[in-house]
């Protein structure tokens, strides 16, 4: 079983008992979109720390996006409670890598690949070394946009 998720757990129980209601609401939604993608496809299977990570930055995503539309929609209390649920999600995710860091292991994938002079023809090429680098460290689409600057 996976540590990161039985971290989770122990960590639901103790939020419950704190009587944490964003926590342990938070837990209880993160534990269930687990229990979701264990038993999604064919067969049931169990998760690895890379796949709750996976998850874990899926949901993160989620609630960025959903402040945003509520911020939108001029829904300013719904837009915080989205960014609670965010802040406790970032506490399980890796440190999220800076705007230089993600420059920097773009510009090496581009030499890598040898994509300089190609532009956005390249973009799938340089993508598919970048991704794995930046996995639940960067917003994918921060990621293109630097990959899309430096090819343009």
């Amino acid at each position: 079983m996976s540590s990161l998720k039985d971290r989770l757990r122990a960590d639901l129980t103790t939020a419950i008992k704190a009587r944490d209601e964003v926590r342990s609401s938070t837990l209880r939604m993160v534990l269930t979109a687990l229990t979701n993608a264990e038993v999604a496809g064919k067969e049931a299977r169990e998760l690895s720390d890379d796949d709750v990570i996976g998850v874990l930055s899926t949901e993160a995503k989620k609630r960025r996006e959903a402040a945003v539309a509520f911020d939108d929609g001029n829904r300013p209390e719904m837009a915080a409670k989205e960014r609670a649920e965010a802040e406790v999600l970032a506490d399980y995710l890796p440190q999220q890598l800076s705007v230089e860091e993600i420059s920097a292991i773009v510009t090496a994938a581009v030499e890598q690949v040898g994509a300089a002079g190609e532009g956005m023809k390249a973009m799938g090429k340089v993508m598919g070394v970048v991704q794995p680098q930046v996995k639940g460290r960067a917003d994918g689409a921060a990621v293109a946009a630097e990959v899309r600057r430096q090819l343009g």
